[in-house]
């Protein structure tokens, strides 16, 4: 997979804040090189935010958000604004745009504030410093920040563009691109049997993101990967001369691979790795237990980060379900999310069941769980929820801890 091809959750999501004007989408064209954001004088240009997935040396695969300014007016720009807070949601590194000639005031100062309490590193910008004939771009410093650069975006002498994007790029290091996924759980030449069930749900000629990279990251720590479908997988460990250093399966087949794979082996799902890798293992092992304590009427939360064709047994909206029921002995209200979607208010709910998240970066990951948790609701994940109600949920994470 080539640069250009990382999916967007393992980009870092870079977004760009300020007020109307004050050259947020200049800027952007200036970074990537491209005529990504319309510019032009007339205010709030920018409406919704633009997000441009793309790769920028010396970051390599990045998110661009170009958001509109935060002193909108009018009911169209308060809606406006709310977009552009929504979007540190899931930022990973913001830049805040200054007009050099006008200097800081109270609507950076308050984004700033919201920043630091979401400990999001940040950049403090001071753009159109070619113009601010009075000001020495050195000088412009509000020390609020652990980054700071005055930045010059005419297309003359390009000031600065080149600081910012290192500085950019230093941030940048150590972000989720580099965590491992199940490379660190195993060994150089250890087997490692990939349980991939091939249904009506399955996409054609492809296999989906988190079995992908899994499989990357297998070969990455030099390990041997070996994929097969649930229907081969009793045959296929017949085959083995020795018993592979770990099973990691589909969850929607989980209770009927825990039943073939000997317990001596490891075992643990693709759904559990993405709550590691997104950060939100804990919680999610803690929200499985609120299964227990499900009554008649109570209401889940079933939500999906990406958008799909839903098919007739596709285990978000038919599987998981049905799996409750059974193993509640209730008859819980279910809703459904995908995508963008995911409610501010969650106080209605018991629980929430989330995808893997593997569509979603970290940082909204955690929005979404803190969100959940904040509303006094239990937060819990797919695969680990299968595994809980399968009776194996500790099997399942012990390979992890």
């Amino acid at each position: 997979m080539s640069l250009n091809d990382t999916p967007s959750a393992n980009r870092v999501h870079i977004g760009f804040f300020g007020r109307t004007n004050a050259g947020k989408s200049s800027l952007v064209n200036a970074i990537t090189g491209q005529n990504m954001a319309i510019v032009s004088e007339k205010k709030g240009t920018t409406t919704d935010p633009v997000y441009k997935s793309m790769e920028i040396l010396p970051l390599g695969p990045v998110v661009i958000i170009d958001t509109a300014g935060l002193d909108d007016d009018g009911e169209l720009g308060t809606l406006r604004i709310e977009k552009t807070v929504q979007v540190l949601n899931k930022t990973d590194i913001a830049v805040v745009v200054v007009d050099a000639k006008e200097g800081i005031c109270s609507y950076e100062k308050d984004l700033i504030k919201r920043i630091n309490d979401m400990e999001i590193p940040y950049i403090v910008v001071y753009n159109k410093c070619d113009v601010a004939s009075d000001v020495d771009p050195k000088e412009m410093k509000t020390g609020t920040g652990p980054y700071e650069i005055s930045v010059n975006t005419s297309t003359v002498t390009g000031y600065g563009i080149d600081d910012l994007k290192n500085i950019i790029a230093d941030i940048y290091k150590g972000k989720e691109a580099d965590k491992p996924i199940v490379a660190d759980i195993i060994n150089p030449l250890d087997i490692v049997v990939l349980v991939v069930p091939i249904d009506e749900s399955a996409p054609k000629n492809r296999l989906i993101l988190p079995q992908q990279q899994v499989i990357r990251d297998v070969l990455d720590a030099g390990a041997i990967s070996v994929v097969v479908k649930d229907t081969e997988l009793k045959e296929t460990l017949e085959k083995l001369a020795d018993n592979p250093a770990l099973v990691i399966t589909d969850s929607q087949v989980f209770g009927k691979v825990a039943e073939i794979v000997p317990e001596s082996v490891r075992l643990t799902s693709f759904s559990i790795l993405m709550a590691r890798w997104k950060g939100f293992l804990d919680a999610a092992v803690d929200g499985a237990a609120l299964l227990d304590e499900i009554e008649d009427n109570d209401k889940i939360l079933i939500s999906e980060g990406c958008t799909h064709h839903r098919q007739c047994g596709d285990i978000g909206t038919v599987k998981l379900p049905n799996l409750i029921r059974k193993y509640t002995g209730k008859n819980p209200q279910f809703d459904f999310t995908s995508g963008n979607d995911y409610p501010e208010d969650l106080t209605d709910y018991r629980l929430v069941i989330h995808c893997g998240g593997c569509m979603l970066n970290e940082r909204t990951m955690r929005y979404r769980m803190r969100t959940t948790l904040g509303g006094g609701v239990a937060f819990t994940n797919y695969g680990i929820a299968i595994a809980k109600m399968n009776g194996i949920l500790d099997r399942s994470i012990q390979p992890l801890c």
